[in-house]
């Protein structure tokens, strides 16, 4: 049965599973359909463009990104160590379910790294003016990959108005045990390389 998490709350995904090895961490997001800008915004072809969200893992090492390859994203989708694919990026967030996939194979996750980081940011955002405010229902859920069945979802209820980059959630080693955690932290970060300043 799936745990539906609040902001800020933690469950483990190992315990009283112990022959948990992979997961699939799904992230999804909708663009909030607007009003077209009446008969002028008509008249002149106004058009809104696809907000493109890209969701990335950072694998850190006691709390720090040491390397650049340790960032999975559209760019990298497969973390040297073969523990983590990124199943490829959406442009649109258009339909239903997740709209961007990160497999991890957590048996295969090497020892020095701690904490697996998900974030999503707005591709281009400050050139196009958009923000998280012009999203709904967003969401991060872990999936047991054997199973394909749902453990644990967090929703994101936060207004997020003027945030460009979200910190969904981490996936953690705490005594011998893998946890997730639900962040939901926005940040103004303009894309993915001021981002992970913050863990550098």
């Amino acid at each position: 049965m799936s745990v539906s998490l609040q902001k800020g709350q933690k469950v483990s995904l190992s315990k009283g599973n112990d022959s948990l090895n992979r997961v699939v961490v799904g992230l999804g997001w909708d663009q909030i359909q607007q009003k077209k800008g009446g008969f002028f915004g008509g008249l002149l072809g106004a058009k809104e463009q696809d907000i493109d969200c890209d969701a990335s893992a950072l694998l850190l090492q006691n709390g720090k990104l040491m390397n650049k390859d340790d960032i999975v994203y559209f760019g990298n989708l497969r973390h040297k160590s073969g523990a983590i694919q990124h199943m490829g990026d959406n442009l649109t967030g258009a339909g239903e379910g997740d709209d961007e996939q990160i497999v991890i194979n957590l048996a295969d996750v090497p020892q020095q790294y701690d904490r697996i980081i998900m974030v999503v940011n707005i591709y281009q955002a400050v050139q196009r003016r958009q923000n998280f405010g012009l999203i709904e229902n967003a969401f991060i859920r872990i999936v047991d990959a054997r199973t394909n069945e749902e453990m644990c979802k967090f929703n994101l209820t936060d207004n997020y108005d003027n945030m460009t980059a979200m910190i969904f959630g981490e996936i953690y080693r705490h005594n011998g045990e893998w946890k997730f955690s639900a962040i939901g932290q926005g940040t103004t970060d303009p894309g993915l390389g001021e981002l992970i300043q913050r863990y550098i």
